[in-house]
């Protein structure tokens, strides 16, 4: 039973090395996680300003696109069951 003979433990230098490895990976997976966001970030304004554009050319070219129920001529209910 030798106690106090040979190492106990890692040493400063490894445990510093180690501590040094796990801030590398940390900040690698900070950056990571920053382009990620940066990229859906694009990708949101993009698909606004698509969506905004669709919007207003579908209200000039006369609103929603869809047909009138009571329009006379057509597939609407007056057309059909109108007088």
């Amino acid at each position: 039973m030798c106690f106090g003979t040979g190492p106990t433990g890692p040493s400063q230098e490894e445990k510093q090395a180690s501590v040094n490895q796990r801030l590398e990976a940390d900040q690698a997976r900070r950056d990571q996680a920053e382009k990620r966001a940066e990229q859906k970030r694009d990708d949101i304004e993009a698909n606004l300003k698509k969506r905004e554009i669709s919007t207003t050319a579908s209200i000039l070219s006369g609103g929603r696109g869809g047909r009138s129920l009571f329009r006379s001529s057509g597939g609407g209910f007056l057309g059909r069951y109108g007088s």
